[in-house]
């Protein structure tokens, strides 16, 4: 007898995605796997909210003020689990990644091979004629060169907004105890290879369109830091140097 088919469910971070957010979730949808699409705006100025309102299969919330990217993953995942998700997958309504590779990404997951999947900009070498700034590329090498040796890990890209989550990984990562900004992402990752799960990779096609959110050089280095001192922190934790909420012992 056949297995039950893994409820998928989208996440998407919206913050001023008026523009690109109903391409997004047309790609999103037209992926047969799919089974629920949530949009948590983050006080937005534009009408994200009203237009993420008005499409299929979309659960829509708002938050009253602007609490940072990390926060809005935190109701993002919060709400995926809340509505019965085995797999999540982050995908950005800026359309910046494609939602093509969706399927793949949460069949990976489904398989039981990975808990955590990437959507790679690396692994196809095509970032750059993507349209990625070569500063923000050479940034992206150097920390993930550093992430891997002070990580252990052997990741092409530890800066994409593009992954998937099995439940069961979600439900014990400590989510509350990370920042409420960017460095967020990286947080997660370093909490996914503490707890000794491993990390798959696909391969995503990457486009930096005008309409493409994007941080500014300022906040760039900032979040840069903010992965030094997390892979610091980790590689101390290790050691059992300092203790962490972000790395509860024991570690795997």
């Amino acid at each position: 007898m056949p297995s039950e088919k893994p409820r998928v469910v989208v996440v998407m971070p919206a913050y001023n995605a008026v523009r690109t957010l109903e391409k997004t979730w047309r790609e999103v949808i037209a992926n047969d796997i799919v089974d629920l699409v949530i949009v948590v705006d983050d006080a937005s100025r534009d009408e994200t909210l009203r237009l993420a309102r008005t499409l299929d299969k979309v659960v829509a919330y708002g938050h009253d003020t602007n609490r940072g990217y990390g926060a809005n993953q935190k109701t993002c995942y919060r709400l995926a689990l809340e509505h019965g998700a085995d797999i999540v997958v982050m995908v950005h309504p800026d359309y910046q990644y494609t939602p093509k590779i969706i399927p793949a990404m949460a069949s990976l997951v489904a398989s039981g091979l990975y808990d955590c999947v990437l959507g790679s900009r690396i692994l196809g070498g095509g970032a750059l004629e993507g349209g990625m700034p070569w500063w923000r590329y050479v940034s992206n090498r150097a920390l993930t060169l550093v992430g891997n040796i002070l990580l252990g890990a052997k990741v092409s890209e530890f800066h994409t907004g593009y992954r998937a989550y099995s439940r069961s990984l979600l439900e014990r990562l400590p989510l509350d105890a990370n920042s409420d900004d960017f460095v967020f992402d990286n947080q997660l990752i370093a909490e996914t290879l503490w707890l000794g799960y491993h990390i798959g990779e696909v391969s995503c096609p990457t486009s930096y369109a005008p309409d493409a959110s994007s941080i500014t050089f300022r906040r760039s280095v900032q979040y840069g830091f903010g992965c030094l001192a997390t892979a610091v922190l980790f590689r101390l934790a290790k050691w059992g140097v300092v203790r962490s909420a972000l790395f509860p012992r024991p570690a795997a």
